[in-house]
């Protein structure tokens, strides 16, 4: 297959128009004419060979092709974007101090630290993992200067939106013949203590189906929801992320179980403008997380 250079200029041209919902205004942000702008979308459409946009209604929207590229763009501009201030902004100093929620600190942490240190090896970082209240309490308060916590929906104004990530009923092979064992009896749940979304979540989806259950295991940290489930005392909702290698998503169809929504997940930053060295650690904690939610969006597969 021909190797294909995307044009980051007219890439980013493209995305800014999606997330402004005008290509009039992305030609406003970037500085550029309505032409200029028309005949960028007109290369790039070119080099993917398919048209990015179709007309609906008064508006435009987004081909199968163009959700794929817009993706793709997002992550090829930060990571664009993170390249150019590493290069020129290789004495980057000072502190920054950030807060992940404990499903992504395991997962995304080290390599977030790693990659932030090689291109900024002069800031000092302060790193804490916790669960949603304490985080997002200690940023609103400006112990953090951000955090990557969960999302109620309800969004400060310092708040940046990141993904919509599946939840998942997940178990061992032990818990899934627990579960298949007690189904005329009770859903047997693991836990992490309140409050906690997901408990909640987990409980009025069972609720909503009528399917009896109890809180087999409680935990106040995910180290010992993840014991609890691997040990097959029973069955708990988490997101992929982060999960045990033998614990596994199980088939709703399969196991009598309630199918369940995405959670969001945002950046909460302290400050509306976040200083330099805040914005590069966001550039690369951005582009982490839509690796993860990327490698997790394949579809759901059974328990074994």
């Amino acid at each position: 297959m021909q190797k294909i250079n995307l044009d980051m200029a007219a890439l980013r041209t493209f995305v800014t128009g999606i997330e402004a919902g005008s290509f009039a205004l992305a030609a406003d942000r970037l500085g550029r004419s309505t032409s200029a702008v028309s005949a960028q979308l007109k290369k790039l459409e070119s080099q993917i060979g398919s048209p990015l946009t179709r007309k609906s209604g008064r508006g435009l929207v987004l081909t199968d092709t163009g959700e794929q590229l817009l993706s793709y763009g997002r992550r090829l501009i930060e990571l664009n974007d993170e390249a150019i201030s590493a290069l020129f902004d290789p004495d980057l100093e000072g502190w920054v101090r950030v807060g992940l929620q404990e499903d992504f600190g395991e997962r995304l942490l080290p390599s977030i630290l790693n990659l932030f240190a090689q291109a900024h090896p002069k800031v000092r970082i302060e790193g804490r993992i916790a669960r949603n209240k304490e985080l997002r309490e200690k940023v609103a308060n400006g112990q953090l200067d951000l955090a990557l916590a969960w999302s109620d929906g309800d969004l400060e104004p310092t708040a940046e939106k990141l993904a919509d990530i599946p939840l998942r009923w997940l178990a061992s092979d032990n818990g899934a013949l627990l579960l298949k064992q007690n189904t005329d009896s009770f859903v047997p749940l693991v836990a992490l203590e309140m409050p906690c979304q997901m408990r909640v979540i987990a409980c009025d989806s069972l609720d909503r189906q009528a399917s009896a259950w109890r809180i087999a295991f409680e935990s106040p940290s995910l180290a010992g929801l993840w014991a609890a489930t691997e040990a097959g005392l029973g069955i708990a909702l988490r997101s992929e992320i982060g999960r045990p290698a033998n614990v596994h998503p199980l088939s709703c169809a399969d196991y009598g179980l309630p199918e369940l929504p995405s959670l969001g997940v945002a950046l909460h930053y302290s400050s509306r403008v976040p200083n330099l060295v805040t914005q590069h650690f966001a550039a690369i904690l951005k582009r982490e997380v839509a690796e993860a939610v990327a490698a997790i969006s394949a579809p759901e597969k059974a328990a074994i």
